[in-house]
């Protein structure tokens, strides 16, 4: 392999128009695409000892047929859409960038939450209206302003993200459940318990998702686990879209069997216009954009780069797919 290896970013328009790709740059030639449709993948990737990606599927078909490949970095925590096993039968380390974004997705859940829970933009949409003005009273609501203290906030997933949403729900005098596959060390604050999914979703006022998309938890939330949650209650969604079954979803909020949901990952990206939560009632509905604050997308930049030095100095880091040599 070349001492400066020829770069490709396949989708470098996710990371926005507002970031320098100068420090990856400096380490060899780069070529960066805004955008890269799926049958143009193979000829973008020819001749590159290095393969930048966030969203665009690299298979097993790319990746056995670019004999010059030598690492792929995701500009993302979850890697999904590389087949790591692939990679990993060519020797070649496939490296993430974890860590970046749990300031930037908390922030949002309790955004959302906020939002479900106070109806700020409703109560100031119906002030733009002229609503106010014409009340005969010095204030009015038209939805219920509802405290977040004393109630139960469930979380699925207790990884960085989680337990930084944990830690602000706990922030906001909310009783703490996490579920988690696995044994994990409690938090140093009260009150917190792990619990089993069923009596998470039972007993939460609020369950925010925040787990990988594995072959096992496809449409985790399903029509089952929707039925045990409280008519009061809300669901958020900043993880993955395939974690929620949609229609499931759409029905309960339609029937008030849910008092709303928050999300902002869908199954099919971007959003489809015949997807059933675009009309569903108390839906919100963001563009995937939790993740994408200036300060995480700096730290993601900066990941990035740290991942592409390491290897190059025949050290690879944030490894997921077990390959662990370098190239020197």
């Amino acid at each position: 392999m070349t001492a400066r290896p020829h770069l490709v970013v396949l989708d470098g328009y996710t990371m926005g128009q507002d970031l320098s790709w100068q420090a990856l740059a400096d380490l060899g030639p780069l070529t960066v695409y805004d955008r890269t449709p799926a049958e143009q993948v193979l000829e973008r990737c020819q001749g590159a000892q290095v393969l930048l990606t966030n969203k665009t599927v690299l298979d097993a078909a790319v990746i056995n047929a670019l004999p010059d490949l030598a690492c792929i970095l995701v500009l993302a925590t979850g890697y999904n859409v590389v087949d790591i096993a692939a990679a990993a039968g060519r020797g070649i380390p496939v490296c993430n960038v974890p860590g970046y974004s749990p300031p930037a997705v908390a922030q949002h859940v309790f955004s959302v939450v906020l939002e479900m829970f106070s109806h700020t933009a409703r109560h100031a949409r119906a002030v733009a209206e002229g609503r106010w003005s014409a009340s005969p009273d010095f204030c009015f609501w038209d939805a219920p302003v509802v405290e977040l203290a004393g109630k139960t906030f469930g979380v699925v997933g207790f990884g960085a993200i989680g337990q930084r949403v944990a830690e602000l729900a706990h922030a906001f005098d909310m009783r703490v459940l996490a579920h988690v596959p696995r044994p994990k060390p409690a938090p140093g604050y009260e009150p917190f318990a792990f619990a089993g999914l069923e009596e998470l979703f039972a007993q939460s006022d609020v369950v925010s998702l925040h787990c990988p998309l594995t072959a096992d938890n496809e449409n985790l939330v399903d029509a089952r686990l929707l039925k045990l949650m409280k008519p009061t209650a809300r669901l958020v969604n900043t993880a993955r879209g395939p974690l929620v079954d949609e229609a499931a979803l759409a029905a309960a909020l339609t029937a008030g069997r849910l008092a709303g949901a928050a999300l902002d990952v869908v199954r099919v990206e971007p959003i489809q216009p015949d997807n059933p939560l675009l009309h569903a009632p108390g839906c919100i509905i963001t563009p995937h954009v939790a993740w994408a604050s200036l300060e995480a997308r700096t730290r993601l930049m900066d990941g990035v780069a740290a991942n592409l030095r390491a290897f190059l100095e025949g050290s690879p880091q944030n490894v997921v797919n077990g390959v662990v040599s370098g190239p020197l």
